[in-house]
């Protein structure tokens, strides 16, 4: 897919007003699909902001400075950006026996920032087995971090759990475990998130009931549901049930009137993909009519980028704003020897998403960066 055009900023200011000129510009591709690019401006005359009159900055689109990958080993990644300027991350570690943070003030600092381990599991009993896919989510003035655990006598007894910390530095505080998240039918159950929408408070999840499926109920606490769950979504396609029959790992954006599910599908090897369901802000969210589903996967594996089971995503945003950002894990290679669930190599990496003229989210493809470094930008300045 290829670069359609540039859109020129323009800014106006009054005489003597410091120009800020915008680390990003409004690119559009074929077909119409808009995103955010980074720019380079060259330097300017400060004094040409002195006075009343016109002038243009020059600068050309820069390449995105994130690594791929992001962070090497870590599946099921999560990035969340809090007020407090950082970024934290989280994912499952190869082990599934604990719990880590790490945190940077830029997307590519996780690369390299320091991890930290706020929990292990246990020796015995609940929590004590196959330590997955956590979320770290700031509530109520409060850290809380979801995650999936079996028992230490039994891995497969998987199940939603939730730890709390107080502190305003969730990397040094005290963690406290809050316990499991009762759910009404007992089974295998995991990748649990939470999102707030018009002053409600949900739960996403995905359960083995015959199929791996995603449920959704509001919440009461944030360790706990407070009515009877609903099926959004259950494996129905070809591309969901290839390996397993699964739909799992759902990963909540808003964006204008609507809310947007992405979710994975299949088993994890190179099968595992993405898909998609979409809701209208104004809708019950707790009505599965007001959910559709993409007929297609979103997000595939890619042999040109030597990305294979991408999926388990999470969504943050750039530095300045501009940019909607994807996080998912992928392997660098096709072929698996044993239990995809137990290859090591499944990579947390990021890239910018873009939108399709109706409003919904174009994932593009793994490694996929459509904006080449060094396109001409102009910024007009006038000065009034």
């Amino acid at each position: 897919m290829k670069l359609v055009g540039v859109k020129d900023p323009n800014i106006r200011l009054a005489a003597g007003e410091r120009l800020l000129l915008p680390p990003s510009v409004e690119v559009e591709l074929e077909g119409g699909i808009t995103g955010s690019c980074p720019v380079d401006w060259a330097p300017f005359d400060p004094a040409l902001t002195g006075k009343a009159g016109r002038f243009t900055v020059e600068g050309v689109t820069a390449g995105d400075d994130y690594p791929n990958p992001l962070v090497p080993n870590r599946a099921d990644p999560y990035v969340l950006q809090h007020a407090d300027g950082y970024y934290y991350f989280t994912g499952s570690v190869p082990e599934y026996d604990r719990l880590a943070l790490r945190r940077s003030r830029t997307v590519a600092g996780l690369s390299t920032a320091e991890e930290t381990v706020i929990w292990t599991k246990h020796d015995e009993g609940e929590m004590g087995n196959h330590i997955w896919a956590p979320e770290l989510h700031w509530m109520e003035g409060k850290w809380y971090i979801y995650f999936a655990a079996g028992t230490a006598e039994d891995k497969w007894a998987i199940r939603p759990y939730v730890l709390e910390c107080g502190d305003e530095d969730p990397l040094r505080g005290t963690w406290t475990e809050k316990g499991r998240i009762e759910l009404p039918v007992e089974s295998f159950s995991l990748d649990a998130t939470t999102f707030e929408h018009r002053g409600r408070r949900y739960l996403a999840w995905a359960q083995i009931i015959e199929d791996s499926c995603l449920y959704l109920a509001p919440m009461d606490t944030p360790w706990s549901i407070a009515g009877e769950p609903v099926k959004l979504s259950a494996p129905e396609y070809d591309w969901e049930t290839q390996l397993h029959r699964v739909n799992e790992g759902p990963a909540v954006l808003k964006r204008g009137r609507r809310v947007f599910i992405a979710y994975s599908a299949s088993g994890t090897d190179h099968r595992y993909c993405m898909g998609l369901l979409t809701a209208d802000e104004e809708s019950d969210l707790l009505n599965p009519a007001s959910w559709t589903k993409s007929l297609e996967p979103v997000f595939v594996s890619s042999e040109a980028a030597s990305e294979y089971g991408p999926g388990h995503n999470s969504f943050t945003v750039s530095e300045d704003g501009a940019a909607d950002l994807f996080v998912y894990h992928a392997r660098p290679y096709r072929e698996i020897a044993g239990e995809p669930l137990y290859d090591p190599n499944r990579h947390a990496r990021v890239q910018r998403l873009f939108w399709k003229p109706d409003g919904t989210p174009f994932f593009g493809a793994p490694g996929w960066r459509p904006v080449p470094a060094g396109c001409a930008v102009t910024c007009r300045v006038t000065v009034e």
